[in-house]
């Protein structure tokens, strides 16, 4: 079997080819995006079987093992009179880990969402080109869902894997740099809010609603 991670990607691959194809049907311009940066995110409520429990604070780790990072499609809609508005499908592995304090605070060892918070959006993106500039700003809105890994370990047991959390709501923002034929370098800020649902050991539900945030440094391939 593949590992989850190869899994992830493939099921990425799948989705950025299809639009690729959509694109190449429509002669329409793609872009294909790779980015990463730092990301962090503010204090949550975390409540157990709908009961106030604590409240955790996050640390993102940015660039500790498993790094976060970022992919995305954009299908650029040229061919239809609207050529400064994209519909991008963008992933990130996006990260939370407790803070000390947190884990001191719940009498727990180990909460995190590690090998992901991962996010999986549909989003609208709008350009502004500049005449004879190779700078271009843009902004965007979306919506998707949450697929966290939950980590919890706990004096009554243990849960490990992923999970659907629950809607996620993305804004974003950002500058991008045409330093090549086809070629885009890209800084952003990128911020998602998650309603995150899951189970932990002895059939109890956990919820929080997560906030992160992000600055992106990207590149872009254009066809």
């Amino acid at each position: 079997m593949l590992s989850p991670f190869l899994q992830r990607a493939s099921l990425i691959s799948l989705a950025f080819a299809a639009m690729a194809g959509s694109a190449g049907s429509a002669a329409a311009e793609m872009a294909l995006s790779l980015y990463g940066g730092y990301q962090s995110a503010p204090y949550s409520e975390i409540d157990i079987d709908g009961v106030r429990a604590f409240t955790a604070g996050w640390e993102g780790r940015s660039f500790t093992w498993p790094v976060y990072w970022g992919a995305r499609g954009t299908l650029w809609l040229d061919d239809y009179q609207m050529p400064n508005l994209g519909i991008a499908l963008d992933f990130s592995h996006t990260k939370v880990y407790a803070d000390d304090e947190t884990l001191a605070k719940a009498g727990w060892s180990h909460f995190e969402y590690s090998d992901g918070l991962n996010l999986l959006t549909l989003n609208a993106l709008y350009r502004f080109p500049l005449n004879d500039s190779k700078w271009t700003p843009y902004v965007g809105l979306g919506a998707g869902i949450n697929v966290p890994h939950v980590e919890v370990t706990r004096p009554s047991g243990r849960t490990y894997g992923y999970q659907f959390g629950g809607p996620t709501l993305q804004a974003q923002a950002g500058l991008a740099y045409s330093f090549a034929r086809n070629w885009d370098a890209f800084l952003e800020y990128k911020a998602n809010y998650s309603w995150v649902d899951v189970n932990i050991d002895s059939g109890d539900s956990m919820k929080s609603n997560i906030w992160t945030n992000a600055v992106n440094l990207g590149v872009s391939f254009s066809f």
